[in-house]
């Protein structure tokens, strides 16, 4: 070990020994990044269990790609497969039964976009045993201003031209209601197809015939 004398008479360490002999340098403890650190965990592992939560939850749906009028056969093109989060109270219709749902009419209207459900699509038959569907051309002035739509109660009218032709005590109307709408590119006419009895239709389509006619739109409160 090496020493030296001072001046004043006293020694004066040197080298390794007066180096370890110094004291240990205080760390400084900042409570700020600290408290920053741990939020940044939680908000971590918020964010991680809000995305679990989020994937977990989504599922692959069926929705509509355009408006779907009700009573339209429903084609695969008509929808689309769309994974969301959906509130399982709607109890939507699962992507996989894409193949189930193409080929029923749609019950109601679905909007461009909207979810398919359960009660969105009926694969009922028309027309059923005992009905029968019967078909009329109608111009502007036999048809109703309003749009007819797939389930409109009506009435088929006989206009006073026919009356004298038909046999006392002949009713002059038949309840009818629509399952079917489209206009004719070639006529510029409305083509309704309509749902009766299969007892009223020989009568129906002999009076649609003459053309002398009129569809009377019933309420539509149900």
């Amino acid at each position: 070990m090496s020493t030296a004398t001072r001046i004043d008479g006293t020694l004066n360490q040197e080298g390794p020994a007066a180096t370890a002999l110094a004291p240990p340098p205080k760390l400084r403890r900042r409570p700020a990044l600290i408290a920053a650190a741990i939020g940044a965990v939680c908000i971590g592992a918020l964010l991680a269990g809000w995305a679990w939560t989020a994937t977990t939850n989504t599922q692959e749906v069926l929705v509509a790609r355009h408006s779907i009028e009700r009573g339209a056969v429903i084609e695969a093109d008509d929808l689309a497969r769309v994974r969301l989060s959906a509130d399982p109270a709607l109890k939507p219709v699962s992507a996989s039964q894409l193949e189930e749902i193409v080929g029923q009419r749609a019950a109601m209207d679905i909007a461009e976009g909207g979810m398919l459900t359960p009660g969105s699509v009926t694969a009922e038959v028309v027309p059923r045993e005992g009905q029968s569907v019967v078909g009329v051309a109608l111009t502007p002035a036999q048809a109703p201003g309003l749009d007819l739509q797939y389930g409109d109660r009506v009435r088929v009218v006989v206009t006073p031209a026919q009356v004298e032709e038909l046999p006392a005590g002949t009713p002059l109307t038949n309840d009818a209601t629509v399952v079917g709408v489209n206009v004719s590119e070639e006529t510029g006419q409305t083509v309704v197809d309509l749902l009766v009895p299969k007892a009223d239709a020989a009568v129906l389509a002999t009076r649609i015939a003459t053309g002398n006619i009129a569809l009377v739109l019933e309420a539509r409160e149900r």
